[in-house]
């Protein structure tokens, strides 16, 4: 099964890619690697939650947010790939932050949210190396943040 049609079967259309909210690039491309830049969970091009983790928003609010990551994480590797999902490889790496209470400790808990996504999506090859860290504050007051490196056929 294409990985569009996988998209498709899971309810999931990818958005244009988010434009860098600074001064980097979304993406780079190099050898058979794409860095992708942390993605916020922008929908539409806007924030649908802020707050931290343990204080303002549950787990399952955060995993959901986690989730959108996930998304833009795509979008911007589409774009990276001319558009052709079908030269993803695999899901090497993701990064998360999570924006949370001083004394949370459930941080791998909301980045499953992007880490189940490119599982479903993509099987053996959405299987990944991690880490999920905790922080004060991210960007534009988002409670998670998740930067991905994926290899290319």
């Amino acid at each position: 099964m294409s990985l569009d049609a996988r998209l498709a079967e899971l309810g999931i259309t990818l958005p244009d890619a988010p434009a860098p909210a600074a001064n980097y690039v979304p993406y780079v491309a190099t050898g058979n690697l794409i860095f992708i830049s942390g993605q916020l969970p922008l929908v539409d091009g806007a924030l649908t939650m802020t707050g931290k983790v343990g204080a303002d928003i549950s787990v399952a609010d955060a995993a959901a947010q986690a989730r959108i990551c996930g998304i833009n994480i795509l979008a911007q590797a589409k774009a990276a790939c001319g558009g052709d999902l079908s030269k993803i490889a695999r899901i090497v790496k993701l990064g998360g932050f999570v924006a949370c209470a001083d004394d949370f400790t459930s941080h791998p808990e909301v980045i499953n949210g992007a880490s189940d996504l490119m599982a479903d999506i993509f099987g053996d090859a959405g299987q990944h190396a991690r880490f999920a860290v905790g922080t004060n504050a991210l960007p534009r007051g988002t409670c998670v943040e998740i930067e991905a490196i994926i290899e290319l056929k």
